[in-house]
């Protein structure tokens, strides 16, 4: 059975990550992350949230303006990223803390809601983490980048740069939940916005601007998201950056052999 401790290296890797962070850039990101939330969670409401893998608290700062629920919690494993949330006073946030990666210090149905955002894709051993979500929400939210391309061991220096070590695919994160008993309710296909497309170019990358590279980023975004509209969901997918999804848990328990 595999280790379910959080490795030493991966720890340390974060631990001093959210001192030297890029606000502005995190919070752009965490716009859209909680966009796509509200989409596949409208209709519904939702009391009690648990976000795991908090980050910075960009997210939970964001839903929480937008009164999304009423009470806010959240665990990350790095300190430095524990202590950023607890500065932001955010709205209604009821309690912040470290924890392993693995075990969440919450009982049974503690949740109405869990967030993972851009977390799975981080893990060592995911079905672990999974089962743990289970245990402790009666719904989760779940978004991962599409990183999976034809190729994509050719570009591991430049996903591990980034700590992903899991890459999917729409279709792969549908395979990995419902072989964990959960059952997909709703899901969303999303592509980089040209505002980020925008700040990464300008501002990370620190290009010159130009009405040229605006055109073209623009461009690039409108032509892609006319195919998907055009060619339905596979296309959709294959085109998407990132995936997200509303699940619930079954009474279903993984069958392996």
């Amino acid at each position: 059975m595999a280790d379910d401790k959080l490795s030493g290296n991966v720890k340390t890797a974060y631990d001093e990550f959210y001192k030297k962070h890029d606000e502005a850039w995190r919070m752009l990101g965490a716009k859209y992350k909680a966009q796509h939330i509200g989409d596949v969670c409208k209709g519904r409401t939702f009391n009690k949230v648990l976000e795991v893998g908090a980050g910075d608290g960009s997210i939970l700062k964001i839903l929480s303006e937008q009164s999304f629920a009423p009470e806010y919690h959240a665990v990350e494993i790095s300190d430095s990223g524990v202590a950023y949330i607890q500065s932001r006073n955010i709205k209604n946030l009821k309690s912040v803390q470290v924890f392993d990666g693995y075990h969440l210090p919450f009982a049974d149905n503690s949740f109405d809601l869990i967030i993972l955002s851009h977390v799975l894709e981080h893990v060592e051993h995911e079905r672990l983490l999974l089962r743990e979500l289970k245990r402790v929400a009666k719904m989760c939210v779940i978004e991962v980048p599409r990183d999976y391309k034809a190729n994509v061991d050719g570009r591991i220096k430049h996903f591990l740069a980034y700590g992903h070590i899991n890459v999917y695919t729409p279709t792969s994160l549908r395979y990995l939940l419902r072989t964990e008993g959960f059952e997909i309710v709703a899901d969303l296909t999303s592509m980089i916005e040209p505002e980020v497309t925008k700040f990464n170019t300008y501002i990370n990358q620190k290009k010159p601007k130009s009405l040229l590279t605006d055109i073209r980023i623009a461009a690039e975004y409108a032509v892609k998201n006319s195919l998907g509209n055009l060619m339905g969901k596979k296309k959709q997918e294959q085109l998407a950056n990132a995936y997200t999804v509303l699940c619930s848990k079954t009474d279903a328990q993984a069958q392996i052999f």
